[in-house]
C-alpha cells in the first residue's frame, strides 16, 4: 500500500510518523482544554470530542470521545473501530468535502500534552522473544540450560501492576529493595544498583473474552499497539524470584508510548512467527502471519548528554504473537477485559547490536556499552534518559508510535523517613 495523501500536508512525507495511513488514537490537553481523545495526523492533532460534538464523527448513541481514554471506542468492537478509521480517512484525504469544517478542530502538536491513552484495566507481562529468554538463560544458567523446559510450548509470562504504567516523559525513581548479592551472608536494604530497560511492544485488548478462545479470536479481540519499557531492577529481582518469579523487581514502572497505533494502521507489515523448534499445541498454532515487521530501537542520554543508539532489533524476531500471548491467557478461563495491557517480553535479535536491554547488552556487567559521549554502561546510572522508538516502512511513508521516554531519578535519600 503506498502512501495515502492528506491535505494535512506534514502527514505527506515519507518520514513522517503519522501518515493518514496511521491515525493512531491518543488523549491529549492543552492550556484551554482538559483531557480528551485525539488522533494524530501530520504534525497536527484532530481533537476527536470536538469532531463527534459537531456531528462530523457519529459512531454510537452515546458519546464515545468525550473522556481521557480510549477504552469506550474499544468496547464498541471491530467493526466500529473500522468505522471510525474508514470515516477518519475521508474526513482528512486530499480533496476531502468537510476540509473546512475539519480544519478548525485540528491543534498543534506541540502546543498539546499527552497523556495515558487509554485506562489499563490490568497489566501482564510475558517472555515471548527466544533470543532474550536464550541470553538471559545462558548468563544465569548456562548455555546448555539456558531455556526452561516449558519456554518453547508456551509463552510465559506473570501478572503485574497496572498501576505501574505511565506514559512516556514520565520521570522514573530508581527503586529500594532487598538485596542480597552471592558473597552476602544475609540480605540488606538499599537502592537498586543494577536498573534495567526491557524494550517490548504492548498489545492493548480491545474486546472482553470469557473463557478460552482461539488464536484468530485473540488476534480480532486485540486493538493496536504501543513501544512498552518495562524497568527492571535486576539486583531485586535476582534474590526475589525463586520460586514464583518477578514481584517488585518489576513494580517500579512501565513506560508506554502516547499513541496507540492501531492493528489496522499495521496490515501491510504482517509476517510468520520463527519456525517452530518444537510443534505446539493445536489452541496455540499460527493461524496465518501474526507478527509485524516494525523496526525497534533503544537510545541512552547521559544527563546533560547526547543519546547513542545502543540497540537496534524488530518486532518480527518475537517467537510468540501477541495473540498467542491472549489465547493462551484465556485457557484457564481467566476473563479478559477492555483496557488489558500485554508486554511482549524483551525483544532481542541474534546479534549483540540487537539486544533489548542492558542486562544482555553489558552481558552481565562484564562487556560495558560504549557510548558516544565517551562514557560506559553496564546499567542504568541516574539521569540517564532512555527513549525506545518503533517504526514500520511502507511504500513512502512511515507508520510511528511516538516516543516512549523516561528519566532515572536518584532513590529516595530514605523511602520510610517521615
Amino acid at each position: 500500500m503506498p502512501l495515502m495523501k492528506s491535505w494535512v500536508e506534514s502527514a505527506n512525507t515519507a518520514d513522517c510518523p503519522f501518515p493518514l495511513n496511521n491515525l493512531p488514537c491518543g488523549v491529549f490537553s492543552t492550556d484551554d482544554t482538559d483531557a480528551r481523545c485525539g488522533v494524530a495526523i501530520g504534525d497536527m492533532i484532530l481533537d476527536m470530542a470536538e469532531a463527534e460534538e459537531k456531528g462530523l464523527v457519529s459512531l454510537a448513541e452515546v458519546a464515545l470521545f468525550d473522556v481521557p481514554f480510549w477504552n469506550d471506542l474499544m468496547e464498541e468492537g471491530p467493526e466500529t473501530w473500522a468505522a471510525l478509521r474508514a470515516r477518519l480517512i475521508e474526513l482528512l484525504s486530499e480533496g476531502a468535502s468537510e476540509r473546512d469544517q475539519v480544519e478548525k478542530l485540528l491543534v498543534p502538536m506541540a502546543d498539546a500534552t499527552l497523556h495515558l491513552p487509554f485506562v489499563v484495566s490490568e497489566y501482564t507481562d510475558f517472555y515471548a522473544g527466544k533470543h532474550h529468554a536464550t541470553n538471559v538463560g545462558t548468563i544465569f544458567r548456562g548455555a546448555e540450560n539456558a531455556l526452561p523446559p516449558n519456554w518453547l510450548h508456551i509463552p510465559i509470562g506473570y501478572n503485574g501492576r497496572a498501576s505501574s504504567v505511565v506514559v512516556s516523559g514520565t520521570d522514573v525513581r530508581r527503586p529500594w529493595g532487598q538485596l542480597k548479592g552471592p558473597d552476602d551472608a544475609r540480605p540488606h536494604f538499599a537502592p537498586c544498583k543494577r536498573f534495567d530497560l526491557e524494550l517490548e511492544i504492548g498489545a492493548i485488548v480491545g474486546q472482553p473474552s470469557d473463557g478460552p478462545i482461539t488464536v484468530q479470536e485473540a488476534d480480532d479481540n486485540i486493538f493496536g499497539y504501543v513501544l512498552l519499557n518495562d524497568w527492571s531492577a535486576r539486583d531485586i529481582q535476582a534474590w526475589e524470584y525463586q520460586p514464583l518469579g518477578p514481584f517488585q523487581a518489576k513494580a517500579t514502572a512501565n513506560t508506554i508510548s502516547p499513541w496507540i497505533v492501531t492493528k489496522a494502521a499495521l496490515e501491510p507489515f504482517r509476517t510468520d512467527t520463527p519456525e517452530r523448534e518444537v510443534e505446539l499445541l493445536d489452541h496455540l498454532k499460527d493461524c496465518g502471519p501474526m507478527l509485524y515487521d516494525v523496526e525497534l530501537s533503544v537510545s541512552l542520554a547521559p544527563e546533560g548528554k547526547d543519546a547513542t543508539t545502543i540497540a537496534r532489533t524488530n518486532f518480527k524476531e518475537l517467537y510468540y504473537s501477541a495473540a498467542q500471548q491472549l489465547a493462551h491467557h484465556t485457557t484457564s478461563g481467566c476473563p479478559m477485559n477492555p483496557g488489558d495491557l500485554l508486554g511482549s517480553g524483551t525483544i532481542s535479535g541474534p546479534e549483540k547490536h540487537q539486544r533489548g536491554s542492558l542486562l544482555e547488552l553489558s552481558w552481565s556487567g562484564k562487556e560495558p556499552v560504549q557510548l558516544d559521549s565517551g562514557e560506559t554502561r553496564s546499567f542504568l546510572e541516574d539521569g540517564d534518559t532512555l527513549t525506545l522508538h518503533g517504526a514500520a516502512r511502507g511504500d513512502g511513508y512511515t507508520i510511528g508510535f511516538g516516543e516512549c521516554a523516561g528519566k532515572v531519578l536518584p532513590a529516595l535519600d530514605d523511602p520510610y523517613k517521615r
